[in-house]
């Protein structure tokens, strides 16, 4: 193997490399976890190719994304496991505590959102 070929096959090794590390880090390296509760809005399964179940919680208390408006703090996210939105699909309307993942992007085939509930921690019945 000559010194050019050598050198090439270790430029493109390197770049591989660094772009297998850059898809990891935006679509499979988990950015961040949490709990977010609140009233569950609505779940569907919808995609042209790939079937995902989306959803949305309705959290308590307002925010502003503009001053001088009002409006209702939302947490859109997909879920990955069919047994959970089943489970969500069955007590829409109810008070979910759902726990989280985070990633930097989203893959068709987990679904719309970068958040990606993968458990329910409890769901109550909302007060009258």
């Amino acid at each position: 193997m000559t010194a050019g070929k050598k050198i090439i096959s270790i430029v493109v090794a390197i770049a591989l490399l660094v772009i297998g590390a850059l898809i990891y880090y935006n679509y499979f390296f988990v950015f961040g976890e949490g709990v977010k509760a609140g009233e569950l809005n609505y779940i569907v399964k919808k995609g042209y190719v790939f079937k995902s179940y989306e959803g949305k919680l309705i959290q308590s208390g307002i925010k502003s994304r503009q001053t001088g408006t009002l409006q209702n703090n939302e947490f859109e996210f997909s879920v990955g496991d069919k047994q959970i939105a089943e489970r969500m699909m069955g007590n829409s309307g109810k008070f979910y505590e759902l726990h989280y993942k985070e990633y930097k992007g989203s893959l068709p085939w987990r679904g719309y959102s970068r958040y990606v509930v993968d458990s329910i921690y409890s769901v109550k019945d909302l007060p009258q």
